[in-house]
């Protein structure tokens, strides 16, 4: 049964720009690659399925059931491996393996995969009821019903303004606080519903309650910490000449990768009027062309695919 739904999950969630990413990586059949997101593997196999014999994938996830998953469709290939964890322990995990600083190419995919979307219980669509979860490690930490039972009301709205760029932060916040005081909000259902009668305008073709979810998504999973280090593990964890590939999906994570990338080419921060020569600022990395996104084709074959933006940069130190 484990094994049929794993098919059916493979089947159901399709790779974002796979033909991108591949083209991109300028795969080499003996480089050592990072799959730091490993999903249902979509990236992962087109990878493999480039290397030779002496070349390798390591994978992470922080969801067990992708790692899962990852076992029974790739475990038995030598050229494979992956931890369960989040992608801010890349450097711990490579530096076991003695890959830190060798590796050719990385991929950060930051996507909610398919079925993790579409299984009620794990709480991360409003459009399904299920449990509060949201939790991409449902082995750690605490879930969204115990961290909306006890933030405090102005961090929440904080929350809600900064990762959610929810214009109806405060109401939202303030109506979250009030129900929470009758009964818990324990399901996605209440929650979509209390969110949904606090917003005085909806958005013409869009959820009342997208906003405000993805900002609890983000900050029950610590999403944005996660970011910001594994990107700059990523870059010191490529060899020369390696490729970072960054696929986001909504502009506050774009911002940041977009900002990491800026401040790389810029090289080193000297004061102001210093007359510093050009070769002094040591650069450590360079953009790849421009952002791409995703086709009219591809986005029609996956809508979820609509917000996807991937950017490139390229090792230079």
């Amino acid at each position: 049964m484990v094994a049929v739904r794993m098919i059916e999950e493979t089947n159901k969630h399709l790779p974002v720009m796979l033909q991108e990413v591949v083209d991109n990586l300028a795969l080499k059949t003996d480089g050592v690659y990072v799959d730091a997101t490993f999903g249902r593997g979509g990236h992962a196999a087109a990878i493999l399925s480039k290397l030779g014999p002496n070349g390798k994938l390591i994978a992470f996830d922080k969801d067990p059931i992708a790692v899962a998953f990852a076992k029974q469709r790739m475990g038995s290939d030598p050229r494979f491996t992956i931890f369960h964890g989040s992608f801010s322990t890349m450097q711990k995990q490579l530096e076991k393996l003695n890959y830190f600083g060798k590796v050719s190419g990385i991929l950060l995919d930051l996507g909610v995969s398919s079925p993790q979307l579409d299984e009620a219980e794990r709480g991360f669509s409003f459009m399904r009821e299920g449990n509060l979860d949201m939790r991409m490690n449902t082995e750690e930490g605490i879930d969204a019903a115990e961290w909306i039972a006890k933030v405090e009301e102005q961090e929440l709205a904080k929350v809600l303004f900064e990762y959610g760029e929810e214009r109806y932060g405060r109401r939202i916040a303030r109506a979250i606080v009030e129900k929470r005081k009758e009964l818990p909000i324990t399901t996605t259902k209440q929650l979509a519903d209390i969110v949904s009668a606090a917003i005085p305008r909806w958005e013409k073709g869009k959820h009342p309650a997208t906003r405000s979810f993805l900002a609890i998504r983000i900050a029950v999973n610590q999403e944005l910490e996660d970011l910001k280090k594994g990107l700059t593990q990523s870059l010191e964890a490529l060899e020369q000449k390696g490729r970072l590939l960054v696929i986001s999906f909504h502009s506050l994570e774009d911002r940041i990768v977009k900002r990491f990338i800026q401040t790389g080419e810029r090289g080193e921060d000297f004061p102001a009027g210093l007359p510093i020569k050009y070769d002094r600022y040591r650069p450590s990395m360079k953009r790849v062309g421009r952002a791409i996104k995703p086709s009219e084709q591809e986005v029609a074959e996956n809508p979820r695919a609509r917000s996807a933006i991937l950017r490139i940069a390229e090792k230079l130190l």
